[in-house]
Parts: C-alpha cells; sequence; structure tokens
C-alpha cells in the first residue's frame, strides 16, 4: 500500500495518530506533495518509513525547501506518476504538468480539499490535508496495486472512506481509463 499526504502545516511533529499513523508505518511507499512547514515535521515522517517521497510546497521553510524538489515523477508499477504540491492554472495547470511528464497520475496539495479528477490527459489525485483541513474532513489517501489496476481510496485519518477511484494500466482493456466514486 501506499500513503499520500498533503499540507500537514505543522511546526514540530507530523500530527499523526491511530489508523493514519498505522498506514503509514505500515506502508510500502509514502509521499507527500509539500507543506511540512518545518525540518522537524519533514523529519518526523522521515523517521515512521523507511520509503518517503516528497516535494516541497510553497509554505515550506528554506531549510526545507533546500531538501527537497519542487516536482518528481516516480513509478507506480506500470503507472507514471508525477507528484508536485502545485501548479498555477489549477486543474489545467495540473493536466499540463502531468502530460509533459507522460504522467498517468499527478499527485498535488495546496488546496486542503481532497478530490480525484478523471478527464483528458493524467488523472488528479489531492489527498486533502490530514492536519489542517480547512472546512472540511481531515483526509489522505491510499493507493493499492491490484491486477494491472491502481486502486484508490481517499480516506481519513480514522479510517472512513470518503471516495474510492480506480484507473486501469496502458495495457489494460480500453486503455487509460479513470473514474471516481466506485
Amino acid at each position: 500500500m501506499i500513503v499520500v499526504l498533503s499540507d500537514t502545516h505543522r511546526t514540530e511533529r507530523p500530527g499523526l495518530t491511530g489508523p493514519i499513523r498505522e498506514a503509514v508505518q505500515t506502508a510500502d511507499r509514502v509521499i507527500h506533495a509539500g507543506d511540512f512547514t518545518t525540518e522537524a515535521v519533514l523529519e518526523g515522517f522521515q523517521s515512521l518509513t523507511d520509503s518517503f517521497v516528497a516535494v516541497a510546497g510553497n509554505r515550506d521553510s528554506p531549510t526545507v525547501s533546500d531538501r527537497l524538489p519542487s516536482a518528481r515523477t516516480l513509478e507506480i508499477g506500470e503507472f507514471t506518476v508525477a507528484v508536485t504540491h502545485t501548479q498555477s492554472g489549477g486543474q489545467t495547470g495540473l493536466t499540463y504538468f502531468g502530460a509533459e511528464r507522460d504522467a498517468d497520475l499527478v499527485i498535488s496539495g495546496h488546496t486542503h480539499h481532497p478530490h480525484f479528477v478523471s478527464a483528458e490527459g493524467p488523472a488528479l489525485v489531492n489527498p486533502g490535508s490530514h492536519a489542517d483541513p480547512r472546512g472540511g474532513d481531515p483526509t489522505y489517501v491510499e493507493l493499492e496495486l491490484r491486477n494491472g489496476a491502481l486502486q484508490g481510496r481517499i480516506r481519513t485519518p480514522f479510517g472512513d472512506e470518503k471516495q474510492v477511484f480506480r484507473m486501469e494500466g496502458r495495457s489494460g482493456a480500453g486503455g487509460d481509463t479513470a473514474r471516481g466514486g466506485d
């Protein structure tokens, strides 16, 4: 399982308790889409997992931003995933960002509002914020590879599912597809 988080906005520690802490500690990989705020929070995440991938956010201190790139591209099975905190132009900017990297999925943060969107080009997922949700529930995303598909769940830190989605691989019947709300 892969855990995806963003927008922690803490000063001393990651703010993980209960099921979300367990998910981070047992995940095969943890991806963070930026805005840790301080180096102590970044290091707190790094101490919880052996496989941690992150990008800098717009509210990260210089000591955090100096340690992290603004964007990354990685592989999850046969899926190419581009990670950034934000891009100008909203969803259109994120779609262009992903297309430039031949990505199947773009992971971003910044808005603090979780969503999965599938349209032309790469699918877009934002895990929301587990620690600073700004008007909604705190959330994060879990991703799993199953039978060549990438299955995702937007969850609360308490384990409740908010949205379920699935992306078929490039070699799957029907090519690149994704849908939300299953």
